[in-house]
């Protein structure tokens, strides 16, 4: 559960503040686009409001005082817009003549707008708190010039913001909450998404701890077509092979053991009967003796030369003495030898001669004879049923083939992508460790050949040795 709650807290941090960072800003953009727009609507309003009334007033401009402030005063008093702002005429001396909101002749609340019409004779608009009351404000000021030019007042509409701010805040609070509510959509629809991820990876983490306590073989089931499945089938297949490469070791385990077991039982059988006899047994039966112990004491050499073998191969002490040799000859020498010791077991050794000539290779002689000698061992134990086994050499585009074919049942086909593999012997009831082919196989690659396994047609197994001619 920790690591569950690792990748949260981990999604949390990240994604959640992320678009929390974006709700914010998309928040405080709207709510600002919003106010600017409501703002600069009000202003260009009054704007348009003020130039209208100041050129209704150029037609009074000219008369007297007593005429221009009786117009004033009766203009404020029909001005139709007085629910939602306040007109007013302000003299050069900051006091208001007249207001819609009654007679009034007091000083105005001193705002930017009012000396900037004064002092550059055109429309000032002003936005902030009235310093008189500390309310939020905007007001705009047009000059009222006489035709001499010289500025004689000011006409001014004031309106109070605190409508249109209440609306910005409602509005702002409309925002933020679409905002929450767009956060909870993304955390309730984040936590789903991780939990489809967090249960089965969980399930395969628990899965895969089975499996390297000892539990090989067990299977994760797979619920989607995604990455997860691809996971699953690929945890399920390590811990197939896992499984397979387990049995095929406790086989091998088991095999060796039975493999030594039995001569070792005839070398102390027939000694324990040579020393008993004393010189009391007969030539023949003693030399018969003999010879079994020779022959089972050369087995249980070969099988502990492979395991030494396959030990040097796992742990990288496996290495090639190569010089340049005539594989032929090497071939011919290994061929003849093991013939006539086959003729023993009645199996017939054809080795099929051509004129072909066969140049020098490099190669690591010994081995070499090791493979060959491995290849015909494993023809007459698991084929020498059938009684004979053919052994042939030949160049062909740019390579050495080795073709040697026995004549037994031949190797299943579901078996034969497994055969090569160590500790594999399939359904074999043949002698042998398993490892043979593996150690062959090593040998072969290590000079940069191929070792294939097929069934011949006809019946029987065909292996065939691919070896590389210098310069090609």
């Amino acid at each position: 559960m920790k690591k569950v709650k690792g990748l949260q807290k981990r999604w949390l941090r990240n994604t959640l503040s992320l678009v929390l960072a974006l709700v914010f800003l998309c928040v405080a953009a709207l709510s600002v686009t919003v106010a600017t727009y409501y703002y600069s609507n009000m202003r260009a309003g009054m704007e348009a409001k003020a130039r209208t009334s100041t050129s209704f007033f150029e037609t009074y401009i000219g008369k007297s005082y007593h005429e221009y402030y009786s117009s004033c005063a009766k203009f404020a008093q029909t001005f139709d817009s007085k629910d939602v702002m306040e007109l007013q005429f302000i003299n050069t001396n900051d006091r208001i003549v007249a207001s819609s909101f009654g007679p009034l002749a007091t000083r105005a609340a001193t705002t930017s707008d009012i000396t900037q019409a004064i002092e550059t004779k055109s429309i000032s608009t002003f936005t902030g708190r009235n310093p008189a009351t500390g309310e939020r404000i905007m007001a705009v000021s047009s000059p009222l010039i006489y035709s001499n030019g010289e500025v004689i007042g000011v006409l001014r509409y004031v309106t109070s913001l605190s409508r249109v701010d209440r609306q910005i805040m409602l509005f702002s609070a409309l925002v933020v909450l679409v905002g929450l509510l767009i956060l909870l959509i993304v955390y309730v629809s984040g936590r789903y998404y991780l939990k489809s991820i967090l249960v089965p990876v969980s399930e395969i983490t628990a899965t895969a701890k089975r499996i390297a306590s000892g539990s090989y073989g067990v299977q994760i089931q797979r619920q989607s077509d995604d990455e997860i499945g691809e996971l699953a089938d690929t945890i399920n297949d390590m811990s197939m092979k896992i499984s397979r490469s387990e049995k095929m070791q406790s086989e091998f385990v088991s095999s060796v053991s039975h493999e030594l077991r039995t001569p070792l039982t005839a070398i102390s059988g027939w000694s324990e009967t040579l020393l008993s006899a004393g010189g009391s047994m007969d030539t023949t039966e003693a030399k018969r003796g003999l010879n079994i112990i020779l022959r089972e004491s050369r087995r249980l050499t070969g099988m502990v030369e492979e395991l030494l073998e396959f030990t040097r191969m796992q742990d990288g002490r496996f290495t090639l003495n190569v010089v340049q040799s005539d594989i032929r000859a090497e071939f011919e020498d290994t061929v003849f030898m093991y013939g006539s010791r086959l003729k023993q077991e009645n199996i017939e050794l054809v080795y099929l001669e051509n004129d072909e000539e066969i140049p020098e290779i490099p190669c690591d002689p010994s081995r070499m004879r090791q493979v060959f000698l491995n290849i015909l061992d494993n023809a007459a134990k698991h084929g020498g049923e059938g009684g004979k086994i053919t052994a042939e050499m030949r160049c062909e585009d740019g390579f050495v083939i080795v073709c040697i074919r026995d004549f037994g049942p031949g190797i299943p086909e579901e078996e034969l992508p497994l055969v090569k593999k160590k500790f594999y012997k399939g359904s074999s009831k043949a002698r042998g460790s398993g490892i043979g082919l593996a150690v062959c196989e090593e040998i072969v690659t290590m000079h940069n050949g191929t070792l294939e396994l097929a069934n011949a047609e006809g019946g029987g197994t065909l292996v065939t040795i691919r070896l590389p001619i210098a310069g090609h």
